[in-house]
């Protein structure tokens, strides 16, 4: 795997490869978690009711969490955002936990999965802004007084720049460690003693998750909101 220490036997890359299938590693388990969510909503969504069972009832409280959240801290206008939001939190979550399970690996252990997320978020809430503000979306760059206009424009434009940058980062550092050590415990030290630092991991995980979900939605408010 490229990027550094892989676990010794992945098993849906190695299936691939052995049916001749040659594709990054972490791509083949991103569509792997694609499938899996894939599986999931159409077990969710296929019998809706109105008083819902334990699946549909485990979603509807994930996302009206979620979706409280972002009202109530970016705003009633964020509700026409929240849709992509909570789509990155669902889709992240669950590439961070896949390299919990023996045998996968973590995709956002890569840096190119998370660069790919990064990128997007990065277009989306700019496009956000513009689609709201039209031209006027570069008082956003130009700060609160015309005077600091030319200077704030570079330092703005700089800042936005390295958001994607500091989102790939900040996933791929924390996730691609805790796989290493997690991995190098496994090896070194007996299973029980390490079930422990596998919760902590999973929480962490989570954490993680959450942090690009809720960075992301700061965007958002930020390209929704009036120039300052």
């Amino acid at each position: 795997m490229a990027g550094g220490l892989s676990h010794p036997v992945l098993l849906v890359p190695d299936a691939l490869k052995a049916v001749g299938i040659n594709v990054p590693v972490h791509v083949s388990l991103t569509w792997t978690v694609m499938l899996f969510l894939f599986v999931l909503a159409f077990l969710v969504s296929r019998n809706l009711k109105m008083v819902p069972g334990k699946l549909q009832n485990i979603f509807e409280l994930i996302i009206d969490g979620l979706e409280n959240f972002v009202v109530v801290n970016a705003g009633e206008e964020a509700r026409k955002v929240f849709p992509v939001l909570c789509t990155l939190f669902l889709f992240i979550l669950p590439l961070n936990w896949a390299g919990l399970v023996p045998g996968f690996d973590a995709p956002t252990a890569n840096i190119n999965t998370n660069a790919s997320m990064a990128l997007f978020l990065f277009v989306y809430y700019n496009w956000i802004g513009i689609k709201k503000w039209k031209f006027g979306y570069i008082k956003h760059f130009m700060g609160p007084m015309l005077p600091l206009a030319p200077l704030m424009f570079i330092i703005e434009v700089v800042s936005h720049i390295s958001r994607p940058l500091s989102l790939t980062l900040r996933l791929f550092g924390n996730i691609k460690g805790e796989e290493i050590v997690l991995l190098l415990m496994f090896t070194l030290a007996p299973i029980v003693s390490t079930l422990p630092m596998f919760f902590l991991f999973a929480l962490a995980k989570f954490i993680q998750a959450f942090i690009f979900f809720m960075l992301g939605m700061i965007y958002l408010k930020g390209s929704l909101e009036p120039a300052h």
